[in-house]
């Protein structure tokens, strides 16, 4: 399917052939071929009376002949037109009679296949009438749209006054391009990511598959801002500039080609859809800060447990019963985000822990993400849901690289401090463990609790070499991994060895014999048990400072 794009809307306001043809001076004009190019734009009108006139022809003019410069030679006016419909020349009005009786049944064929216009005009109607009303109806049409352009744009400005979204955007300015159309237009607002946010007239995969990718996204690196026609489709892009954010305001007929009075109504739509999105995003970051500042001040425990509650009302949130606190922590490296990019993850991790929870309290601070859960008969939520939470901070097909702290159930308002001391301990051991857990739960902790506080000092590191010996080393050594793996799940089962060997797949004896070996390097640990207390607390001092380091 051939796709013919401009850079902007260069379409002039125009009248239609069959528009046209409705004037008086072409009241007893017969159509003679091209019936389905009625719908073709006339931009201007102009006279051939010398062979080599197509040099000098111009797209969306209505070509007006008595034929006097193909009358030696008429079967060549079907290699003519084609040259007239490659040159996107409207149509061919010709008196027959004076210089050609009749047109050649060849050259009518093609007129239609090829859907140009070809009308026998009155040969008692002056061509200096036709050109006159041609050019009044456009020049009047001009005046029209100009005068309509300012109506329009005064609407969109009055909706943004009176504090209108988007939505009603958008549906005002497909009513204002769907003034003349007989079938239908769509007009939808893309987001950055291509995602359509807002779509008035239709349904936009319907109108126009061919401008979506593989999971319905527009395809902005290929109908950039500009008209794009492809086929019988018309398709008008407007960039859509809001601080911090892009996206395209979409328009799409497929009755005729956009006119530039048309193109500057959708830019004038993208343009104060950029204010309405700028202004939105002026209020969400005013709003965002008074909901940071006061769930800051409620997990500080600053404020009291009634003022909190009010103040919580406003947002929406319900801070009663039984509480969960959450914290999505970025990794201490991470860069800060700014502006377009904070304002979508704020977003998104917001609409996702309100549809989880409609009453949660949350905010983003510098680097961490906060949410209140409810934990239904005291109950912390299973670790799914917050693993889904994770997702929507991550870049798109990328995992969370941060932590997600879990704090214990907060039975009150009164307890949410602590159960955000919590969630921040378990994010802070949570980054000692393994690399590839993403939710780090409180209750969960253990024994690493303990361990977190104690310095990295070299009594520690001396502990852990007496203790483990070899297997204090780092990962590397695949029969040191192994004996070190062995002896983890030896403890974990209480040294049952059948367990043991089912568990890491091995045959009985073969696990006897590593046994065996184990013992010979760090003492009887089967039959010491402070023997086994103390490798066990070596095991998980590796895990949290040998490990992932």
């Amino acid at each position: 399917m051939s796709i013919e794009s401009t850079p902007r809307g260069v379409t002039v306001t125009a009248s239609t052939v069959r528009q046209i043809l409705t004037l008086p001076s072409f009241q007893n004009a017969t159509l003679l071929a091209g019936a389905s190019g009625l719908h073709r734009m006339v931009r201007s009108i102009n006279t051939m009376e010398v062979p080599d006139v197509l040099p000098w022809t111009n797209e969306g003019e209505l070509l007006l002949t008595t034929g006097y410069p193909m009358r030696s030679n008429p079967l060549a006016l079907e290699d003519f037109i084609v040259e007239l419909d490659k040159r996107g020349l409207a149509g061919l009005a010709i008196k027959l009679g004076r210089y050609i009786d009749e047109l050649p049944e060849a050259m009518l064929r093609r007129a239609d296949e090829i859907g140009f216009p070809v009308v026998q005009v009155d040969d008692t109607i002056a061509f200096a009438d036709m050109l006159n009303q041609v050019l009044l109806e456009i020049l009047g049409r001009s005046a029209s749209a100009i005068e309509k352009a300012e109506r329009d744009h005064e609407d969109l400005m009055q909706l943004v006054l009176h504090g209108e979204g988007i939505p009603q955007v958008i549906e005002a300015v497909q009513a204002q391009l769907s003034h003349d159309v007989d079938g239908s237009v769509v007009v939808a607002l893309a987001e950055r990511t291509g995602q359509f946010a807002h779509v008035a007239g239709g349904d936009l995969a319907d109108a126009a598959a061919v401008i979506l990718d593989d999971d319905g996204a527009f395809r902005a690196t290929a109908f950039g801002h500009g008209v794009h026609n492809i086929g019988a489709l018309s398709l008008a892009v407007g960039s859509v500039k809001a601080e911090g954010n892009r996206g395209y305001l979409v328009a799409i007929r497929c009755d005729r080609p956009w006119t530039s009075s048309e193109v500057i109504t959708l830019e004038r739509g993208a343009t104060v859809a950029a204010l309405v999105l700028t202004r939105e995003a002026a209020v969400s970051a005013v709003e965002h800060k008074y909901r940071a500042d006061l769930l800051r001040d409620v997990l500080a425990g600053r404020v009291s447990a009634s003022t909190a509650t009010a103040r919580a009302a406003n947002f929406g949130w319900d801070l009663s019963g039984p509480r969960v606190v959450v914290v999505a922590a970025d990794p201490p490296t991470a860069g800060t985000l700014e502006g377009g990019r904070a304002d979508q993850r704020t977003k998104a991790w917001t609409s996702r822990v309100r549809a989880l929870d409609p009453g949660a309290a949350t905010a983003t601070f510098a680097a961490e993400s906060v949410a209140v859960l409810s934990a239904p008969e005291g109950v912390v939520p299973d670790e799914r849901v917050f693993d889904d939470l994770a997702t929507v901070l991550a870049p798109a097909g990328k995992r969370f690289d941060g932590i997600v702290g879990v704090s214990r159930v907060a039975s009150d308002l009164d307890a949410l401090p602590a159960a955000y001391a919590q969630a921040w301990e378990a994010v802070r051991v949570g980054r000692m463990l393994e690399a590839d857990r993403t939710v780090s739960r409180f209750d969960d902790l253990g024994l690493y609790r303990l361990l977190s506080w104690i310095p990295d000092s070299s009594e520690l590191r001396s502990f852990l070499t007496d203790t483990l010996g070899e297997l204090a080393g780092p990962e590397g050594n695949p029969e040191v991994d192994e004996l070190r793996r062995t002896l983890t799940v030896l403890l974990e089962t209480n040294l049952n060895v059948a367990e043991t060997a089912r568990q890491l797949h091995f045959h009985y004896n073969t696990l006897r014999y590593r046994v065996n070996k184990l013992e010979k390097l760090l003492g009887p640990f089967t039959s010491d048990a402070r023997l086994r207390a103390d490798l066990l607390v070596a095991l998980h001092v590796w895990q949290m400072r040998v490990a992932h380091t």
